[in-house]
């Protein structure tokens, strides 16, 4: 699609006014990403692969189809891992002498996400709206084949708690390995992703949290347990709940059960799923963007399946 649509009316106030992913990343612009960044060709035809801005245009478009007469903020993008370069005629430059103009740069990884201010809920005091977004890592393309080849992208539909950028993102809202090979496909992927999503059912889950509550010795035994997986021989790993997070990353809940101030312990101790929720998808603001979304999914399936468990009395490895 070459045809640009204005959406300029809606562009002037940007998604997320702090980082909602914080590891070694860099918060960008499109029109940075449009009129400076370069596009990774397949080495044997040279023909470009789906290019960030395209990504993020072509969403923008879907969106404003699927969510019509809704408000749609300018989309928030961070990237990492630059790719530097420089063109063919400064090869013999030193870098201090080299101009701007003799510079070229591409992020191997990009996230991004569009606001949606006026579908939003309030959980425990904590306002959210929704949110619509996209990861391209290009690490995981096989750039050594030729257009038409499959090309990897993520795309995830959820909230976004206000007070600290946490997303709130389950497996109904998130595609972890859309395959695509072209542009249309990608569109095609994203439609259906929203297509099947139901924000009520995620928002009536996630105020289902705020009834559960863990006691600092729970929360103890799980978070021991946390540290215990990663170190599990895969042969007793069978039937346990899958927890993707580093141990940096669960001492980090460990500190904030402490320290956060929108979502610490009660004053007996005890803290909410709600709660406790919040403290993983924070923690998971560390991780790298081609990591963030399968730790997200991740967050909400291990906070529901500890729920299970109190609700139906039933043995969870986590809770001892």
């Amino acid at each position: 699609m070459n045809n640009q649509i204005d959406y300029s009316t809606e562009l002037e106030i940007v998604s997320s006014s702090s980082a909602f992913i914080e590891a070694n990343t860099l918060e960008v612009s499109l029109q940075e990403i449009e009129s400076t960044h370069i596009i990774p060709s397949y080495t044997k035809d040279y023909e470009p692969l789906i290019s960030v801005g395209d990504f993020i245009n072509r969403t923008q478009d879907v969106l404003h189809h699927f969510l019509e007469g809704e408000t749609i903020l300018s989309p928030a993008i961070r990237v990492s891992h630059p790719i530097k370069g420089r063109i063919p005629e400064a090869r013999f430059k030193p870098t201090s002498e080299l101009r701007d103009d003799e510079k070229t740069v591409y992020y191997e990884r990009t996230m991004f996400l569009f606001e949606i201010p006026s579908i939003s809920s309030t959980i425990d005091g904590q306002p959210m709206s929704l949110i619509v977004g996209g990861v391209k890592a290009y690490n995981e393309d096989k750039i050594n084949g030729k257009k038409g080849s499959l090309e990897n992208f993520k795309l995830f539909v959820g909230f976004q708690v206000k007070v600290c950028s946490n997303l709130c993102v389950w497996t109904d809202g998130a595609v972890v390995h859309a395959k695509v090979r072209s542009i249309g496909e990608l569109m095609d992927s994203t439609m259906k992703m929203l297509s099947g999503y139901q924000p009520k059912n995620q928002i009536q889950a996630l105020e289902s949290l705020v009834n559960y509550s863990l006691s600092e010795r729970e929360l103890a035994q799980i978070l021991g347990r946390a540290r215990l997986y990663n170190f599990l021989p895969s042969s007793e790993r069978n039937g346990i709940p899958e927890l993707l997070f580093t141990d940096t990353q669960i001492s980090t809940v460990a500190k904030d059960y402490y320290q956060d101030e929108s979502f610490q312990r009660g004053s007996n101790g005890e803290i909410s799923l709600w709660r406790l929720y919040n403290l993983l998808t924070g923690s998971n603001k560390s991780s790298y963007i081609d990591q963030y979304i399968p730790r997200a999914v991740n967050a909400s399936q291990f906070v529901f399946q500890i729920k299970s468990a109190l609700d139906e009395g039933s043995t969870n490895w986590y809770l001892g």
